[in-house]
Parts: C-alpha cells; sequence; structure tokens
C-alpha cells in the first residue's frame, strides 16, 4: 500500500497489500527465488528444487539466506480500476463504522476496503477546515471493470457528507502511492499490530476511542481486511501463518521528535493491550517492532513454526542471518 516498500523484505515476510483478498499474500504468488546461502552456494528454490526452503522463504524473512532474485506470477490488472479514498468529519464516526462494517461483510474478493481513524493530513483534496482533525477514511479499491467498481462504490460516495472524496476512475499505481507521504523518511514510528478473526462493532468502537487519544498529527488506527485470497491454501501451505485471519489491525504511532518518544509509544501500546483482546493469537511478522521478540515471532508463524525451526538448523545452523525476526535453529 506503500509504493516505496521493498519488494524483497515485503515478499519474505509473506505480504499483503491492496490485492491480497483477491490473489493472497505477495508470496503465494512466487514462482522461484534465487539465494546466496550460509555457506556461500548460489542455489535455486521453487516447487522443484529445494522444496523446504522455498516453502520457508514464503514468509519466513530472511532467515535461511541473501535472496537476490524472486520470479513472481503476475495478474491482469485495469489498466483503469476504481479506486481512491473517502474522508468523514470526525463527528460521523460512528455511523461511518457501522457502513464500515455492512460494507466490508458482503465484499467480493475484488472490494478492499481498509479503514483509517487519525487527525486529517493537510492533503489538498480534504477540506481544510478538518487539517488536523479527527476523521474517519476509507481507501478503497475495485479491480474489476470500472462500471462494476464504480455500482460497488456507490453506497460509499453517497454516505452522509464527505470532507474529501476522490474515489474515482484511475490506474492501480496511482492507488498504490495515494498516501506515500503518510510514511516520508527519517520521521518517528512505532507499530503494534493484531490478526483479527472478524471485524466486530465493539472493535471498531474501541478503536475510535484510542483513535481520539492521539497525540500526533501523523499516528492512525487502521484496519485491513483479509480473507478470501489468503484463505485459498491450506494453513501449511507455505511458511506464512495465520491463513483463518480475516483482517488485521496496526496501531501507527508516528512523529517527529526524539523528545516525544516516550508519550507517543506509550500511547500505542496502551491501544494495542486493549485491542489485542479481539486477536486470533497471531500478529504479521512485518509489523513487529525491534523488542517484539520470541513469543511473538512464534505467534506469526503458528503452527508453521516448528517447521521453520527444522529448515534453520538444516540450511544456517549457525545462525548467521540473525539481523532478523530471528528463528533460532535447534540447540
Amino acid at each position: 500500500m506503500i509504493s516505496t516498500t521493498g519488494i524483497a523484505g515485503l515478499t519474505l515476510g509473506g505480504g499483503f497489500g491492496y490485492l491480497s483478498r483477491q490473489y493472497g499474500w505477495t508470496s503465494d504468488n512466487v514462482r522461484a527465488m534465487d539465494l546466496v546461502t550460509a555457506d556461500g552456494r548460489l542455489i535455486r528454490a521453487s516447487e522443484r528444487e529445494n522444496r523446504d526452503l522455498f516453502w520457508g522463504l514464503r514468509g519466513g524473512g530472511g532467515n535461511f539466506g541473501v535472496v537476490t532474485n524472486i520470479e513472481y506470477e503476475l495478474h491482469p490488472l485495469g489498466p483503469e480500476i476504481v479506486a481512491g479514498a473517502v474522508v468523514w468529519r470526525g463527528e460521523a464516526i460512528p455511523e461511518v463504522l457501522s457502513l464500515y462494517q455492512r460494507m466490508l461483510a458482503s465484499a467480493p474478493p475484488e472490494l478492499v476496503l481498509v479503514l483509517a481513524l487519525r487527525p486529517a493530513p493537510p492533503a489538498p483534496w480534504i477540506d481544510p477546515s478538518v487539517h488536523g482533525k479527527p476523521v474517519a477514511a476509507m481507501f478503497v479499491l475495485h479491480t474489476g471493470k470500472p462500471e462494476e467498481g464504480e455500482r460497488a462504490v456507490a453506497p460509499i460516495k453517497a454516505f452522509g457528507s464527505p470532507v474529501g472524496d476522490i474515489l474515482i476512475r484511475r490506474s492501480y499505481v496511482s492507488q498504490q502511492c495515494l498516501i506515500d507521504a503518510t510514511q516520508p523518511n527519517g520521521r518517528r514510528y512505532y507499530w503494534k499490530s493484531e490478526y483479527l478473526p472478524e471485524v466486530s462493532q465493539d472493535l471498531l468502537e474501541r478503536a475510535a476511542g484510542h483513535a481520539a487519544k492521539i497525540r500526533s498529527p501523523h499516528s492512525a488506527v487502521i484496519v485491513f481486511p483479509l480473507g478470501e485470497g489468503v484463505a485459498r491454501h491450506a494453513a501449511d501451505h507455505s511458511a506464512v501463518g495465520n491463513r483463518d485471519a480475516r483482517a488485521v489491525f496496526n496501531v501507527t504511532s508516528a512523529w517527529e521528535s526524539p523528545a516525544e518518544d516516550a508519550d507517543h509509544i506509550a500511547w500505542a501500546r496502551a491501544a494495542w493491550q486493549d485491542l489485542r483482546r479481539f486477536s486470533t493469537g497471531g500478529t504479521y511478522v512485518n509489523f513487529l517492532t525491534e523488542e517484539e521478540t520470541g513469543e511473538r515471532i512464534e505467534a506469526a508463524y503458528g503452527a508453521n513454526y516448528r517447521r521453520l525451526i527444522e529448515i534453520k538448523s538444516r540450511w544456517d545452523p549457525e545462525n548467521r542471518f540473525r539481523v532478523n525476526k530471528n528463528i533460532a535453529a535447534r540447540a
């Protein structure tokens, strides 16, 4: 969802985005990888070569080698789709949450609805009167024919009194770049995340309560939908765990000054501690912060974690590749 995201790290950690409900994890769309192993060999991993390693690379992060090449399965899209965003004032948040839950419950795989609760950024397409004030935003994408997409998103465009609406026919690339400005290099970031079995009204209301306590103009609580394409494969299809999740929430704290670290980290941790009651017990490995190790890494893989230890023990028994969300070899 951010065009500057490194594709290698995205893929090795599983990877999700606007197309995951239709096509699964990024790693589900990998045909093969070339990598340098811990003992210095250049090898290829695929369904036909080094299958155990290929299984582990699709989600197991940088634990098994230095990946130098990735071959992807591609899918036709567009060239024109219906996508963009709609923003409403903070006063409308309860009604927007109800709309979001209703739309999400019946959305086909080609319709993606991402909810963000945050202070409005100074984007030129958002009414200046709400800049810096609480808003609810839906980032929307429909991958089907444009006329079908327009019918599918009509209830969103017609809802309430938006203070920003750029939900239009556009290219997929323009949608993927849409929120790049919210994640610039050099800003300070601290995230907390959990997978969800469902998007309940109670979760959304509690998320809104924590969003109301945001003290930075850059922070947000975000809900990303999953399911469908992600759940199409068996739980042990690859190393990525938590295929039963229907969504993921991300408490994204972001700010400018190191002097404010404690304040904004405390907000993120408090929101996460409250919202994690709704978790499946799993979490997304690419969203883990530096101090999240041990049980948190295991939670990202679930029942697949034990197999990852076996693969690590075979391919990197001395744990040379350890500056990562580390999976240790057997002792």
